[in-house]
C-alpha cells in the first residue's frame, strides 16, 4: 500500500457529485483523504491524498480523468498549489 497526492480540478457540471468521497472507495477500495478544498458554483480545486495499491491509485486517478476531473499528481517534496 501506498500514499499518493494529487491536484483536483472539478467542472461545474461535477461538483455535486461524490466521486472522491464515496465513488473511489466503494469502486476501487482506496481511501481518500481530502486535505484541502476550495469550493465555487463554477469548479472545485482538491488537494487529496489517495492510500491503496498501485493499480487501484492508478485505476482510480483514471476513473477521475475519464469522468472529466483534472487530476496533477503532487511530487514528494513539492508543494501543492494555491487554493
Amino acid at each position: 500500500m501506498s500514499t499518493r497526492r494529487f491536484f483536483c480540478t472539478f467542472p461545474q457540471a461535477l461538483i455535486s457529485q461524490p466521486l472522491i468521497s464515496h465513488t473511489l472507495g466503494a469502486k476501487f477500495g482506496v481511501v481518500p483523504n481530502i486535505r484541502a478544498a476550495s469550493i465555487s458554483d463554477s469548479s472545485a480545486h482538491v488537494f487529496v491524498e489517495i492510500e491503496g495499491g498501485d493499480l487501484a491509485v492508478d485505476d482510480s486517478v483514471a476513473f477521475l480523468t475519464e469522468s472529466g476531473v483534472e487530476v496533477r499528481e503532487i511530487a514528494d517534496g513539492e508543494d501543492v498549489p494555491k487554493l
